[in-house]
């Protein structure tokens, strides 16, 4: 695969640029060494393409994870504690796990646990390879991404996605870089407010 475009999101390309220009100089050879072609092995049973051979999201996804753990990117997990009540929320926000449960339960709430969780983490940047449907993206991009970098667990977010002429030739749904680079740039320069790299792949 190669790279088709590259958005910079809050100065997130060049912070990589500058400050990690080996781990740049690596994506980049993961994304060169995946052979689109050996994954196109999707038949499809959608009615408006059936029986046509479609990129496998699953295989895809599959020769990203073998590259990328190859190189020494790991499964990392942000850990926080939810309740109802907005001001503690605000509060506890930038706290360690173990405070916000401790702040939560000091006020007479019920601290509730969840997490997030990143597939592809090393030396504080985070790639998501997202070949599913629109939300999973957004979910991505404005909680995932943010979570990680306000938890002072990541610098920069890094979303790998399939071009339109990539995504065309896949199942239905799938997102795909012009739709949500749309999206992000509609939102406004500051928003969402984490530094990110937008990549568009295609075959």
């Amino acid at each position: 695969m190669k790279i088709k475009e590259v958005y910079s999101h809050l100065n997130g390309l060049e912070f990589i640029q500058v400050h990690k220009p080996k781990l740049w100089k690596e994506i980049q050879d993961v994304i060169s060494k995946v052979d689109a072609e050996a994954c196109k092995t999707k038949v499809s049973k959608e009615k408006t393409m059936k029986g046509a051979l479609l990129y496998s999201p699953i295989e895809m996804n599959k020769e990203f994870d073998r590259l990328l753990t190859a190189k020494g990117w790991n499964e990392s997990r942000v850990n926080y504690w939810v309740t109802k009540s907005e001001k503690l929320i605000r509060s506890t926000l930038a706290k360690a796990p173990d405070d916000q449960k401790k702040d939560i339960e000091s006020a007479g709430e019920t601290p509730i646990f969840s997490y997030n969780q990143t597939d592809f983490v090393k030396d504080r940047l985070a790639i998501e390879v997202q070949f599913g449907k629109y939300s999973f993206v957004a979910y991505d991009l404005f909680v995932k991404h943010m979570a990680f970098y306000i938890g002072n667990q990541i610098d920069v977010g890094i979303e790998i996605l399939p071009m339109k002429t990539l995504q065309s030739n896949m199942s239905s749904g799938v997102a795909y870089y012009e739709g949500e680079f749309y999206n992000v740039i509609r939102q406004g320069r500051g928003v969402p407010a984490v530094p990110l790299v937008l990549i568009g792949i295609e075959s």
